[in-house]
């Protein structure tokens, strides 16, 4: 389903959780995934792609899910397009911000990621390997819970 979510997972000091995918390992990204059905609800789809991906509890006490109201409609890298059905070329991501209590622990999927990284906000963006994730990085500020 190409409509997904993009979560800026981040302190209140603004430092920004970035995970390096496990298929490509040049690439480092936050939180990112695709409905699991058409009518599922952005947010819902943000909580259940946080806790797949870093088994953090986005519901918890001390976390703060924003959704940024910003979408982004890309073109889906060639890589990817077999996970797509055919003649699907794009994909719209919508944005949120997780507020997370600093030391929060992070259980990475193996199968998805290999590392992680927490850095200033703007190290992060730098680090992003995609445009729009960066660029989101670089909005924490506006943004911040």
């Amino acid at each position: 389903i190409p409509l997904s979510v993009l979560v800026v997972i981040h302190t209140a000091a603004l430092d920004v959780l970035l995970i390096r995918r496990a298929d490509a390992p040049e690439h480092w990204q936050s939180v990112t995934g695709s409905k699991d059905w058409e009518e599922e609800d952005f947010r819902a789809t943000a909580v259940r792609e946080v806790m797949e991906e870093t088994a953090i509890d986005a519901t918890a006490p001390g976390c703060v899910l924003t959704d940024w109201g910003l979408e982004n409609i890309y073109a889906i890298y060639p890589q990817w397009l077999h996970r797509y059905a055919p003649g699907v070329a794009h994909n719209t991501e919508r944005i949120f911000g997780l507020l997370v209590p600093a030391g929060t622990p992070v259980r990475l999927s193996p199968r998805e990621h290999t590392d992680l990284v927490w850095l200033p906000w703007r190290e992060a963006a730098l680090r992003c390997y995609s445009p729009s994730n960066a660029e989101a990085s670089l909005n924490l500020p506006l943004f911040q819970a």
